[in-house]
């Protein structure tokens, strides 16, 4: 069977293909709450997974991610869907354990193609220490792929996005600029060294950036996603009834992101981004409209967006030693949830 691109076959990838923000509120906000007495976390706060309460001192922690590919390459894809996936536990504080995977694939791909995405996958959760399984595979026009995880953590050791308090600093732990660099790889537009990586970051789990925090107090934390930087800082700024002022110059890019955001390889989702934030965040007059663009884009497998003390982030970024960046401050609640300057 002829190679087929995996790229070809998908009209968005990665977590550029998340349903634009402002419909999924209509959504989820006309929906009836349902409530338990073991659910700690569910989705009123948008939190990154479900937390419950199994009893002692222990609680589950569960979350599902899938989309469509960004790279051509089947095992890559399926690193970089298992590591986005298990980044949700991570995001709050906890131990991923097991997995069941969620694939969608095409009759004009050859099954072997399947295995990689799978072998892909296997990695990432072996290097996390999670074990898949089982699963559902259904026929589709597109290939997606993605896990549903489940973690645990100790009941007092639990992340949420709730919890940010004025004075404390917001700390990023993987560079910027994945979803524009995607869109200029598809495009045949990206230089083979920037592009190779932001694949390799994608594929980077985030439980270095978890287990370093041991020992810290994080009062809040996300992973940055789908919804950018600006949108998933909202998301604390609002559980936190809290202002977030973001730093530009001192966020990272990734080597040709800004490049190519200038030329205009912009995803898709930074728009719908932005027509759902706008009126959230405040910009300095005349910003740069690329570093505009570049904060409103789409990122798949991004960082953890901690907010801790100074004195903690301190030490975060040291323990770190390089795979970290104080980008913020928290602020007291303003009229905006997020503040660029």
């Amino acid at each position: 069977m002829e190679e087929v691109k995996l790229t070809s076959l998908v009209r968005s990838s990665g977590c550029n293909a998340k349903l634009p923000p402002g419909e999924l509120h209509k959504v989820i906000d006309s929906l009836p709450v349902r409530q338990s007495e073991m659910l700690i976390e569910g989705f009123e706060s948008a939190d990154d997974a479900l937390v419950y309460d199994i009893g002692g001192d222990r609680v589950l922690i569960e979350t599902v991610d899938f989309f469509p590919p960004m790279v051509d390459d089947p095992y890559r894809f399926g690193q970089i869907a298992a590591a986005n996936a298990i980044s949700d536990i991570y995001a709050m504080g906890g131990e991923p354990k097991i997995a069941m995977s969620l694939m969608c694939f095409p009759s004009c791909l050859d099954i072997s193609v399947m295995k990689r995405i799978m072998e892909g996958a296997m990695a990432k959760t072996d290097e996390a220490g999670v074990v898949i399984a089982g699963g559902h595979t259904i026929s589709d026009r597109e290939p997606k792929f993605g896990l549903a995880v489940t973690g645990f953590a100790d009941k007092n050791a639990v992340w949420s996005n709730k919890g940010a308090v004025p004075g404390d600093k917001a700390v990023l732990t993987k560079k910027l600029g994945v979803g524009i660099l995607m869109t200029a790889l598809k495009a045949g537009e990206a230089a083979a060294s920037d592009a190779e990586a932001a694949i390799e970051q994608m594929c980077t789990l985030n439980k270095k950036a978890k287990e370093m925090a041991e020992g810290l107090s994080v009062h809040a934390a996300t992973d940055v996603t789908g919804f950018s930087l600006i949108g998933h800082s909202s998301e604390v700024a609002a559980a936190s009834c809290v202002s977030i002022e973001i730093d530009s110059s001192s966020i990272r890019f990734l080597s040709g992101a800004f490049e190519a955001a200038r030329y205009g390889f912009i995803p898709e989702g930074r728009y719908t981004n932005e027509d759902y934030l706008a009126l959230m965040v405040s910009f300095p007059e005349d910003f740069d409209k690329t570093l505009s663009d570049a904060l409103y884009s789409p990122e798949t497998s991004g960082g953890l967006l901690l907010f801790m003390s100074q004195r903690d982030a301190d030490e975060y970024v040291k323990r770190m030693d390089g795979d970290a960046f104080v980008i913020g401050e928290v602020r007291e609640k303003a009229e905006k949830k997020v503040i660029i300057i």
